[in-house]
């Protein structure tokens, strides 16, 4: 597979006299690499992915400069700067936050913005590929209900990437009231994402809503109960192979309540768990180790 996917981009890049040859070795270069992230899931080495990430992601942007409406090559590209954003941008930035590093945390989190708006704008233009208009509808928030009812199943990965990417953008750029107004939107695109495949991603839809509803009062249509029965349905879809949704509880709903013996056996119950028991979970399942570590080295702060 590797070797395949090396060749496809080589054969991309050094044959542009032969334009028939050309465009089928363009065709062949995306779809390769639009399916080729799954390797990174089930790698244990952080460190090597962080690394790794930002050459695939150039290259998926040269080969889209090409090929610019590859529906499989956009959604990828939505993913691969959403997750790499949310991971090794963002999260940093939060412990930075934690640890006192207030000038880093403010530098990360704008660098985090820059990229999740990066990734918006790849899922608006997936979506606009399938639905044409859509995308124009969805920046200036008219009329876009009865377009997002057009939705279907096939369309669930570029509804949840072009929210998460959406949402993530204004969670790190709270400033920016314009961006702020437009989360409505974002969450509307999650939740017909929600009403077509509840399933999908093992769950990671309801995995958004609990980290979500965590963050809103019964009154404002969130809470703790809500959020309990989303972490609920994410561990029963990811057969409680995925340590994220725990930390996201801890995190989200028993800080919230002040209660450092509860949070305190999640997170420590998630540091002893196997981050392997499913390989496809991994790198996510280490990461979320780490934070859970983080999170209680942090405690007395978080705790009064």
């Amino acid at each position: 597979m590797k070797r395949t996917l090396l060749l496809s981009i080589a054969l991309a890049v050094i044959a542009p006299s032969l334009s028939g040859c050309r465009s089928a070795a363009l065709a062949a270069a995306s779809d390769a690499v639009a399916q080729s992230g799954s390797t990174y899931a089930s790698d244990d080495d952080p460190e090597l992915v962080r690394d790794a990430i930002p050459f695939g992601l150039k290259t998926m942007e040269g080969l889209l400069a090409e090929n610019p409406r590859h529906e499989g090559l956009l959604a990828a590209t939505a993913s691969g700067f959403t997750q790499y954003g949310f991971a090794f941008v963002q999260q940093p930035a939060e412990l930075a936050d934690l640890d006192g590093k207030l000038d880093e945390a403010r530098a990360g989190r704008a660098r985090a913005k820059k990229l999740f708006l990066r990734a918006r704008d790849y899922g608006l233009r997936g979506l606009d590929v399938r639905h044409r208009g859509i995308a124009g509808r969805l920046r200036d928030g008219r009329g876009f209900e009865k377009a997002l009812g057009r939705m279907r199943r096939r369309d669930v990965s570029l509804l949840y990437w072009t929210a998460s990417s959406w949402t993530l953008a204004i969670v790190n750029g709270k400033d920016d009231m314009a961006l702020v107004a437009e989360l409505p939107v974002a969450i509307a695109l999650m939740n017909r994402a929600l009403a077509l495949d509840e399933g999908w991603g093992a769950g990671a839809i309801h995995e958004f809503f609990l980290a979500y509803d965590a963050t809103r009062t019964a009154a404002e249509g969130g809470g703790p109960e809500l959020a309990r029965a989303h972490l609920d349905r994410a561990l029963a879809l990811s057969s409680n192979k995925k340590l994220g949704p725990h930390v996201a509880w801890a995190e989200g709903v028993l800080v919230q309540r002040q209660d450092r013996a509860e949070f305190t056996r999640v997170l420590e119950e998630v540091l002893r768990a196997d981050p392997g028991a499913e390989p496809r979970f991994r790198l996510a399942n280490i990461l979320a180790q780490r934070r859970a570590k983080a999170l209680l080295d942090h405690a007395d702060d978080l705790f009064l």
